[in-house]
């Protein structure tokens, strides 16, 4: 079984990442080949500053080794350094209609926010379903946030399938069953973003665990004084809830059993501070010692990207051939 997943090469990652993306990845790694993939190419989309970009990147294949991908047994690199997704993603625009671009709830969100919105923004999708469909890729471990994302990728590929004749494998998306959207914990009606929202509600996989410990202690929660699963009553609650589960592996309902009794709400977000303080140290100190190799950590990227090419080859090839190109010998 082919796996597929990309994360954006933007900012320090956070709690929100990890919750709905590592996690899955390092799972979904033991169920078959795993491609993971830094996207760079997206991350261009929206106004970004070069030494930015070079410096997120680095980070994000860092970040991918230290939170428990093997590149013994998947593939990692970064999309720029695999042409063949800049050229899926044209081929694939042939197959897919404005109406479908402009419905996507991600674009109109995120040019509603800009001065200047740009065509890639508008297309980021298509060059997303390239991502996936070169690698025939049977599951793609993915946040909630890319659900609609997901959705299109899948009828691009049978509608390319029907037209051209049968050329990918159509996806079918994996999902956390919790933690697949972690909020700001100061404006819990919206979503942990190092974009958008509260800093102070932002916990970032590298901060030092006196500021995780700070911004937990200081969570907003709801006014009552009972541990329920509400999430629309109490979206404060429910959200710290979900995070402790993702942090020590129990369901929603164990943690809240397990604090159903307590008097208020103080101990209940120390404990999940600490929870996430123990989860985050062995991957920070794994982080810290890749980044401290940049030339071993080059070196990952390039095997990863020599393997990615010859894994799209095939698949790109059959496009353009089914497409009535003319290829060259």
């Amino acid at each position: 079984m082919r796996i597929f997943s990309g994360i954006r090469a933007s900012g320090d990652k956070t709690l929100g990442n990890y919750s709905g993306g590592y996690r899955q990845y390092r799972a979904t790694q033991e169920q078959g080949e795993g491609v993971f993939c830094i996207v760079d190419l997206h991350s261009i989309t929206t106004a970004y500053e070069p030494e930015g970009l070079h410096e997120a990147t680095l980070a994000g294949a860092a970040m991918l080794f230290a939170t428990g991908i093997d590149p013994e047994r998947s593939i990692v690199f970064a999309q720029s350094h695999v042409k063949a997704h800049a050229e899926a993603a044209w081929l694939l625009s042939a197959v897919t209609s404005f109406g479908e671009l402009r419905r996507m709830t991600q674009f109109k969100d995120k040019s509603a926010e800009q001065e200047f919105v740009s065509a890639g923004l508008f297309t980021y999708p298509v060059l997303m379903a390239g991502d996936i469909l070169l690698y025939q890729t049977d599951i793609v471990p993915i946040g909630d946030d890319q659900r609609q994302h997901l959705e299109l990728t899948r009828d691009i590929a049978e509608r390319f399938n029907s037209r051209y004749g049968t050329t990918f494998t159509v996806p079918q998306g994996v999902y956390p069953e919790e933690g697949a959207r972690i909020k700001n914990l100061q404006e819990p009606e919206r979503l942990m973003s190092t974009s958008a929202g509260n800093p102070q509600g932002v916990v970032r996989i590298v901060d030092e665990p006196d500021i995780i410990r700070k911004k937990f202690k200081t969570a907003v929660t709801d006014s009552e004084r009972e541990i329920r699963h509400d999430p629309v009553a109490k979206p404060g609650i429910s959200n710290l809830i979900e995070i402790m589960s993702v942090a020590v592996g129990k369901s929603v309902d164990a943690i809240e059993r397990r604090y159903a009794d307590d008097a208020g709400y103080g101990p209940f977000k120390e404990d999940v501070g600490e929870a996430i303080v123990a989860l985050f140290d062995p991957i920070q100190d794994r982080y810290r010692a890749l980044r401290a190799d940049e030339g071993a950590l080059r070196k990952l990227l390039s095997d990863g990207a020599e393997r990615a090419r010859e894994a799209a080859a095939p698949t790109l090839a059959a496009m353009y051939e089914r497409m009535g190109f003319v290829r060259l010998s």
